[in-house]
């Protein structure tokens, strides 16, 4: 028991010994914190700016779409009012009514006998 009683007042007797702990830099701590924040307020308002402008790019190309769709419509409308006239145009141009129009005038078609022909020549 003896020995159990050296070895235990040697490890208690023994103090513990810990390495330094090496010192930050003296910088000062507001210092720091002020470079940290600085730095944080450009990079959020950084991100803002990016954001806004893809927002801003997205509103232009809606915009851009809404009126290119417009513009569709207004095409189709006009195509659709260009083949109404191109067909009341060949309808008034045909030879039916013509001649319909010419019998409402008092007019009548010549008979193939009484054709004659004038010499210009001279």
């Amino acid at each position: 028991m003896a020995a159990v009683d050296w070895f235990a007042a040697e490890v208690a007797a023994a103090p513990v010994r810990r390495a330094p702990r090496p010192r930050p830099r003296a910088v000062p701590r507001a210092h720091t914190e002020g470079r940290r924040l600085t730095g944080g307020i450009v990079w959020i308002s950084a991100f803002a700016v990016l954001l806004v402008g893809v927002v801003a790019l997205n509103v232009a190309v809606l915009r851009a779409n809404m009126a290119l769709n417009n513009l569709n419509k207004q095409q189709l409308e006009l195509q659709a009012q260009n083949a109404t006239l191109s067909s009341q145009l060949s309808s008034a141009g045909s030879s039916l009514r013509i001649e319909q129009t010419a019998r409402r005038l008092g007019l009548v078609p010549a008979p193939a006998a009484d054709t004659s022909y004038l010499d210009l020549g001279r």
